[in-house]
Formats: structure tokens, C-alpha cells, sequence
């Protein structure tokens, strides 16, 4: 008899196992589906205040209100293709006027003008060059296959932004139908409960997603306040790369530091880099820092204090540990997953005392 459970526990052990290992690789398989799905889903927060403004407001039915929101993410999305692709066709260009050789030795030139500057500092720099081996690591091949690899990502492009706006629009127009579709699936002790934290969940997260946007945005038009009034070529694609990187906390504004950094060297290989290259950088970085003190005591407390309802040390504490735990992916979904978590907890343990101070606002 204990031959038999141990033998049948063991059966049930290992076809947990199975089935675990092939809904990973199943998910592994449809990552790109994934992908679309979180998207769309985000999108659809984003878009669900504007659709009640056009119902409430203005009047609209129910699909044309759904319509009206999906131009809305489209005029966006093409404004910024229509903003970019110019610029990005134009340095496609210039790379390819120039061979892998000529990049080399210009990027070479930047670094023995960096080594003379620390030279007349005191510094020994072909010293630090030889035992670092810099030089010989130094190889700029990668770049044809990095080129090849863009566009191919380019080329799905198209496709992916296809797919996640299709998603969006049935997200947007049946998602009473989902809740009532939700209703069927979940116990009925526990719907109100259920349905309650889907409310407040999908409030909180619109709020926060719209704030984060509005954020991006102060800090890309500041960005390229900074970048523009120092002359620095191609400022908008810089200031809109350094922005996107925003998204990571902590981490990213100090990326977009370093890359503004590297792009302006790069761009004024030409001057001198004691007396013109090395003090336009220092003064790209104070502009950029002072970006950073404005967004960190302005932006950054609105919507995380406001939208989610979480005092600002609660924040920074979570993304610190997420960021631990799960590095850069999440740092950025640490947020909205506390968000999802609290919310959850207030509804289903709303006497536990942690629970109460932390939930105190929602």
C-alpha cells in the first residue's frame, strides 16, 4: 500500500513537472504574442479615460468612442514614425557612406584625444590602455551584423504595431463583455471582491501609465532643450532615446547620461577635445543632471504619490528590491505590480493592520 502512494505521488510529481516545463516552452514559443498582449493591455488603460471622456462628454457611442481612441493612438504613433524616420533614413545614410575602417579610426582618434587630455593631467593613460588591452579589443566588425540584425526588427515592426492596435480596439470595445466573461469564471463568494479590485486596479494603472507618459514627454522636450542649445546634431532622436530610457528608475536617467555623452563626443570629433570636446560634454551632463533634479522633484512625485496612491520612500523601497531581484525588468514593473498587489490585499485582508497602513489612501 505505501509502495502504491509513494509510486502515485511521485506519477503526480512528475506530470506537474512535464506540463510546467511545456507551458513555459509554450510560452516561450508566443513571447512575440505575449509581447502584444502586455501592450495592448497597457494601451488599453491608457486609452480608457478617453474613451469615457468622448461617452460622457461628448456623447459618443460605445464604437465610435472606441474608434475615435484608436485614431487617437495611431496620429500618435505616426507622428513620431514621421518625426524619426527622417532622421534615421539620414544616418542610415551616412553609415553607409562610410566602411568599417573609417569608423575605426575615427573612433580611434576620439580615444587618443582622450589620452592626451589625461596625459596633461598626469595621468597615464597608454599605461592604463596596456594592461586594460583596450586597443586590441577594440573592434568595430560587430557593426555590419548589428545593422543586418535592426532590419529585420524594423521589418516586424510593421506588423507588431498591426497586431497590438487590432488587440487594442476589441481590448477597448468589449471589455464589458471580459467582465461579464469574468463574472462567469470566478467564484460567486468572492465576485464583489474580485470585481471591486478589477475597478480599482484598472483606475490606478490608467492613472499612473497616463502620468508616466506625461513624464517622458517633460523630460524629452527638456532633453532636447539641453541638447538644442549646445548644437548637438540630431538632438530630438537623442533627447527621445535618452527619454525612452527613463522608463528604467534610477537606472536609466543615468544611461541616457552616459549615451547624450558618448553621442556628443562622437559627433565633434573634429575639435579639440581639451579645450571644445571635453567642456561640451561636461556642460551636456549638467544639463542633463538638471533635468534630472527637476523630474526627481516635480514629475516623478506626482505621479507615483498621486496616481498609485504610494508615498514616494514606499516607491523608491519597492523598485530597490525588485531591481535586486529581478534586475532592469523589475524595476520597471515594480510599480504597477505593487499597485495590483495592494489593492488585491485591501480587498480580500482589509483588517490586517500592514495591509491598513499601506492601503490607507486607495
Amino acid at each position: 500500500m505505501n509502495s502504491k502512494i509513494i509510486a502515485s505521488g511521485i506519477l503526480r510529481a512528475l506530470i506537474v513537472v512535464v506540463t510546467a516545463i511545456l507551458v513555459l516552452f509554450l510560452f516561450y514559443k508566443i513571447q512575440s504574442v505575449i509581447i502584444y498582449l502586455i501592450v495592448s493591455l497597457v494601451l488599453t488603460l491608457i486609452g480608457n479615460p478617453i474613451l469615457d471622456f468622448l461617452k460622457r462628454r461628448l456623447k459618443f457611442k460605445h464604437i465610435f468612442a472606441t474608434i475615435t481612441t484608436l485614431l487617437f493612438f495611431i496620429l500618435i504613433i505616426s507622428g513620431i514614425i514621421m518625426l524619426f524616420i527622417p532622421l534615421i533614413i539620414d544616418q542610415g545614410q551616412n553609415l553607409a557612406l562610410l566602411n568599417i575602417n573609417e569608423i575605426e579610426k575615427n573612433s580611434l582618434q576620439l580615444i587618443q584625444q582622450i589620452s592626451v587630455f589625461l596625459e596633461s593631467h598626469n595621468i597615464d593613460a597608454s599605461k592604463i590602455m596596456k594592461e586594460g588591452n583596450l586597443i586590441s579589443k577594440f573592434n568595430l566588425e560587430f557593426i555590419p551584423n548589428f545593422l543586418n540584425s535592426l532590419i529585420g526588427i524594423l521589418s516586424s515592426f510593421g506588423m507588431g504595431i498591426a497586431s497590438v492596435l487590432f488587440i487594442t480596439f476589441f481590448f477597448l470595445k468589449d471589455r464589458q463583455l471580459m467582465v461579464e466573461g469574468l463574472k462567469q469564471l470566478i467564484p460567486d463568494n468572492h465576485e464583489s471582491q474580485i470585481l471591486n479590485s478589477f475597478n480599482k486596479i484598472n483606475h490606478l494603472l490608467s492613472r499612473y501609465f497616463i502620468g508616466l507618459l506625461l513624464q517622458l514627454f517633460i523630460v524629452f522636450i527638456l532633453y532636447a532643450i539641453v541638447l538644442l542649445f549646445f548644437g548637438i546634431e540630431n538632438a530630438i532622436i537623442i533627447a527621445f532615446l535618452c527619454a525612452i530610457l527613463n522608463i528604467i528608475p534610477y537606472i536609466g536617467p543615468l544611461i541616457a547620461s552616459i549615451l547624450a555623452a558618448i553621442l556628443t563626443m562622437m559627433s565633434n570629433l573634429g575639435g579639440d577635445f581639451q579645450t571644445q570636446v571635453f567642456p561640451l560634454v561636461i556642460y551636456v551632463l549638467v544639463g542633463f543632471w538638471i533635468v534630472q533634479v527637476i523630474d526627481n522633484n516635480v514629475s516623478q512625485p506626482l505621479i507615483f504619490s498621486k496616481s498609485v496612491s504610494s508615498h514616494p520612500l514606499e516607491i523608491f523601497l519597492v523598485i530597490l528590491i525588485a531591481g535586486f531581484l529581478f534586475g532592469i525588468v523589475g524595476m520597471i514593473i515594480a510599480v504597477p505590480t505593487f499597485t495590483i498587489i495592494k489593492v488585491i490585499a485591501k480587498e480580500f485582508f482589509p483588517e490586517n493592520k500592514i495591509v491598513l497602513l499601506l492601503t490607507k489612501n486607495i
